[in-house]
């Protein structure tokens, strides 16, 4: 097992290119299982989530070439296999995804429970109801078994504007007879990044970026390449990174057009930067006060579905807060284990008050000081990388192998912008 070890205190400089975007590559690979001819994926993130997801659909009859390491040709002539191996799916949340594409092409497949963070509770019913509605049988017995003599089109209401949901059911609708429209669907950019390469092969996704989509089933799709785009929360997390280091960067390739929401929020904790083309810059003179609302009132940051403050960046923000002036109380409802590791800022030296699991109200600004420190999950544990590079003296950061879960060459990124850390065997 390797650790991280983290001299803090040092102000991030330099540029740093997020790599793709590991909540659009997945589905798009699970996509890559809906047509026999070769696919080209370039930007590819090689994280351990994204090798999970190429051994799983390799061991349904992909066969993946890599073009070079962030560039694969996927080509599935048929699918020779309908039993997912459970110890890759217990990897990773986005076995799932395997459901909708195996189902629309080959009509049934035996599914194992998804593993990924321990963040709380994760509903699987949202995927089951909708693949239901759209033909499928499905019985349960610590295994899915899902068959489908045909799919057909239909309307369908996502009971929640679940992700990974309504990406299921837009891959198993493509090939689908008649036209499915799906209400509550989910927008997120990596969402309407999998409608546009679905389109790219031949399929006839209308709505895209809006909570209804409407598609019209084709008989089959052909090959294509695609270029994913960069990683939203890869991008604040190194934005976070500079900030609590009082340090200068410059983002190149950001994805400006997908961080409004993320910038109103984090102007409330006094952070700014500036937009320079497709790049951004983020300056070292921060004022980092947190604003109150109107009233004078404790301000509130709650997370919600895109277009809203995504769950997945509350970790970053929250280690940011702790270096904000003032009182700020944030509310995450998704998932009742995100909060969990402020314990650990605690520890630190943040002032935070776990109010329940949903909830937790930081005053600061205050000192953090270095830690031994372990990683729970993906966002939890770069949110601690942060902490530590802000922290005075050299904090050890064990199982790091969930950030590397989210995370492309993250130390060797942030060596390029100054920061002191190594990698050792524990």
């Amino acid at each position: 097992m390797e650790e991280f070890v983290i001299e803090g205190g040092i102000p991030l400089q330099g540029e740093v290119i997020p790599s793709g975007n590991k909540n659009a590559a997945l589905p798009l690979l699970a996509a890559c299982l809906l047509t026999g001819e070769p696919v080209v994926l370039h930007n590819l993130p090689v994280i351990r989530d994204v090798l999970a997801m190429r051994k799983l659909i390799e061991s349904l009859g992909a066969q993946v070439e890599e073009m070079d390491s962030n560039s694969w040709r996927i080509t599935t002539r048929e699918l020779t296999a309908s039993h997912l191996d459970p110890d890759l799916c217990r990897r990773i949340r986005a076995s799932i995804l395997i459901a909708g594409p195996v189902l629309a092409r080959a009509g049934g497949l035996r599914l194992p429970p998804p593993g990924g963070d321990v963040i709380g509770r994760r509903r699987l019913d949202t995927h089951i109801l909708a693949l239901q509605a759209l033909g499928a049988k499905v019985t349960y017995d610590r295994i899915f078994d899902i068959t489908a003599k045909e799919m057909h089109g239909a309307d369908i209401l996502l009971d929640e504007a679940s992700v990974t949901a309504t990406e299921n059911v837009v891959m198993a609708a493509v090939l689908a007879k008649g036209v499915t429209h799906i209400r509550n669907a989910a927008s997120e950019p990596h969402v309407q990044e999998l409608c546009q390469f679905l389109n790219l092969l031949g399929a006839q996704i209308d709505g895209i970026g809006s909570n209804t989509l409407s598609i019209t089933g084709v008989p089959g799709l052909h090959g294509g390449e695609y270029t994913i785009g960069p990683d939203l929360l890869e991008v604040v997390s190194y934005i976070g990174a500079a900030v609590v280091t009082h340090g200068s960067i410059r983002i190149r390739n950001a994805g400006v057009e997908h961080l409004e929401m993320v910038g109103q929020v984090f102007h409330r904790l006094g952070v700014h930067w500036q937009v320079d083309g497709s790049d951004l810059l983020i300056p070292s003179e921060q004022s980092l006060t947190i604003l109150s609302d109107l009233d004078g009132a404790v301000p509130e940051i709650k997370t919600n579905v895109w277009p809203a403050f995504p769950t997945d960046l509350t970790s970053i923000a929250i280690t940011v807060a702790t270096q904000a002036s003032g009182s700020v109380l944030f509310h995450d409802w998704m998932f009742s284990g995100r909060m969990y590791f402020t314990d650990k800022l605690v520890g630190m030296g943040a002032r935070i008050i776990l109010c329940d699991p949903y909830r937790c109200l930081i005053q600061g600004p205050t000192q953090l000081y270095s830690e031994r420190l372990e990683s729970p999950d993906i966002r939890a544990g770069m949110a601690l990388l942060l902490a530590a590079l802000a922290a005075k003296g050299t904090s050890k950061i064990r199982n790091i192998v969930q950030i590397e879960r989210g995370y492309e060459r993250v130390d060797e990124k942030l060596r390029m912008l100054g920061a002191k850390i190594t990698r050792e065997r524990e």
